[in-house]
């Protein structure tokens, strides 16, 4: 059973990251022929403005409860040798995570509101005629798993930190 679940773990852990991925691959071949289109036609692609920002934010949004529970943020480690040295690093990860998926707990419930805002105004976008609160639900709902991933993090760091040492072997 274990074998299973970890496998179904994988299984959908990779959907975000394959999400991203095609975004950004999307991104890449959206922003390629917007140059192209505009420097020998002078015919730029009008909706590139639109499919920028939701590709972005699909690209950014869609990985982040993925990467934050991995603990694969970009980090700045001038003080890992001091606090490896005192043995903190562990105490260190368990008040960060804790920390900073509380913390997420205000954005996600802003986004929400602006989100709703937009609704309630019917704003979409110039080219897609999509409407943006969509795309606000979207980044507050994966900050929110975000927040919860971090504090899951935080959890499992304090209480079975052989379980994150476990998934990265």
């Amino acid at each position: 059973a274990g074998n299973a679940m970890s496998r179904l773990l994988r299984i959908l852990s990779a959907i975000p990251t394959v999400t991203a991925c095609i975004a950004l691959f999307s991104l890449m071949l959206l922003t390629f022929s917007d140059v192209m289109l505009r420097s020998i036609w002078n015919a730029p692609i009008q909706a590139g403005a639109d499919l920028t920002r939701v590709l972005m934010a699909v690209t950014v949004f869609s990985v982040m409860p993925l990467l934050s529970f991995q603990g694969r943020h970009i980090s700045v480690d001038l003080l890992d040798g001091l606090f490896e040295r005192f043995r903190l690093a562990r105490y260190r990860d368990i008040l960060v995570n804790l920390l900073c998926g509380i913390l997420l707990i205000w954005p996600t419930q802003r986004i929400w509101v602006l989100a709703e805002r937009s609704r309630s105004f019917g704003d979409v976008m110039e080219y897609l005629g999509m409407s943006v609160h969509i795309l606000g639900w979207f980044i507050a709902v994966m900050t929110g798993v975000t927040a919860v991933a971090m504090i899951l993090r935080g959890l499992v760091l304090a209480f079975r930190p052989d379980l994150i040492e476990a998934s990265h072997d």
